[in-house]
């Protein structure tokens, strides 16, 4: 079995286990009130290590997530751009942070909602309080840094070169 084929298992067996407690993989609903780039304009004067008292409510597919143990950092697309999500204790519910070390992925669909703050290093972000798993990616995306390289792959896999490819996006936008 190749590297791909137990990511794809181990998400498929995650997808299992969503059901047995319960929790749809694939939800039908989810009220999305903000874009990440409106996020971005209504709060670019927000200085470092500061905290919005307006909340955020948005949706996106999850590009990466890395837990450190008490805090940890993903970045959440939509059609409009990008914005950083926290999960932080004491102040993001431990439930969520279970729930995201158990369960999430690079490339699934959440929503997320809580307020607004600017980190140590300046980025906009979420701290979130609320989370809501939309839609469970079962094929893992390409390598981060590199996308897709082969001009074949591309071509066969647009869905993915949209994705993972700003220029390409915007391309097809226009």
């Amino acid at each position: 079995m190749g590297r791909q084929d137990q990511i794809t298992q181990a998400r498929l067996n995650k997808i299992k286990a969503l059901r047995a407690e319960g929790i749809n993989p694939y939800a039908h609903k989810f009220d999305k009130k903000d874009s990440c780039a409106d996020l971005q304009e209504k709060h670019k004067s927000l200085k470092k290590e500061a905290q919005s008292k307006s909340k955020a409510k948005t949706a996106g597919r999850l590009m990466s997530y890395r837990d450190l143990g008490k805090i940890a950092f993903g970045t959440l697309q939509d059609s409009t751009g990008k914005i950083q999500i926290v999960l932080q204790s004491p102040e993001t519910p431990k439930k969520v942070k279970d729930f995201a070390k158990k369960y999430l992925d690079s490339g699934d669909f959440i929503g997320v909602e809580g307020p607004l703050l600017r980190t140590k290093r300046g980025e906009l972000s979420i701290l979130v309080k609320n989370l809501t798993l939309l839609t469970k990616s079962v094929l893992p995306l390409p390598e981060k840094w590199h996308g897709l390289q082969d001009g074949e792959e591309k071509l066969r896999k647009r869905y993915l070169d949209i994705l993972m490819d700003p220029q390409t996006r915007e391309l097809f936008k226009r």
